[in-house]
């Protein structure tokens, strides 16, 4: 009895999950993002306390709009503590990161740094690096209340970016990012508030779906992309 031929659709589905597979990073954990959220939080409230402890204006209340109300001078005197803040927190939430998405990998059989991890971290890093320097312009001259909104729409365009190599989940983000940098463009004083609200709890709600959807023990779901 001659066997039957394979569906042609079945076989098309299937080299085309293999090639996304093979183009995309499709391991990261939903657990990093829950772990990078919290980081943003925490150094939310240890940013409020700096900014009210290093800008002495009474005549302003709350530490961030001392900073938006502050001179050239000021501003600048202050940017080694406010970088080493901002520094200790990217360099956290890089670490946690890196280790529930090499736990991930690691239990996939995959690696880490293969060639979609290295096409996904200059996706991300060009945006950033550009945005950073950006608001760190911003910051020394006259426009700091700028400065958050830009931090949250360069941080979306990254993850817009780097969209094209891994989980389209990560589009969704990136446009929730770009979309409270926006309205944070129309109210640059509750600035911290948009930082907490898309780097904390957007993080952090991104992380659980995920975790929900394809890490849960039991989870049905597999990633899917679509081009």
């Amino acid at each position: 009895m001659k066997p039957a031929n394979p569906d042609p659709l079945a076989q098309l589905t299937e080299i085309r999950a293999i090639m996304e597979r093979s183009s995309r990073f499709l391991s990261l954990s939903g657990l990093s993002g829950v772990g990078a959220g919290v980081v943003a939080l925490l150094g939310t409230a240890f940013s409020m306390r700096f900014l009210e402890s290093a800008f002495q204006d009474e005549s302003v209340v709350g530490g961030y709009a001392r900073l938006l109300h502050s001179s050239a001078e000021a501003r600048q005197r202050e940017l080694p503590g406010l970088l080493f803040l901002t520094g200790g927190m990217i360099a956290l939430a890089v670490l946690v990161a890196f280790y529930f998405t090499r736990r991930r990998t690691h239990d996939g059989g995959q690696k880490l740094w293969s060639a979609p991890g290295r096409r996904l971290a200059v996706a991300l890093a060009v945006p950033l690096v550009a945005g950073g320097l950006f608001c760190l312009r911003l910051y020394l001259g006259a426009d700091v209340a700028m400065v958050m909104p830009g931090l949250l729409v360069f941080y979306g365009l990254a993850l817009l970016n780097a969209s094209k190599y891994t989980l389209d989940e990560i589009r969704w983000l990136g446009v929730t990012q770009i979309g409270l940098g926006l309205v944070c463009m129309l109210l640059p004083e509750y600035g911290l508030l948009f930082f907490a609200l898309g780097f904390g709890l957007g993080h952090i709600g991104y992380g659980l779906v995920m975790y929900n959807r394809y890490e849960r023990p039991g989870a049905a779901a597999k990633p899917v992309v679509s081009s």
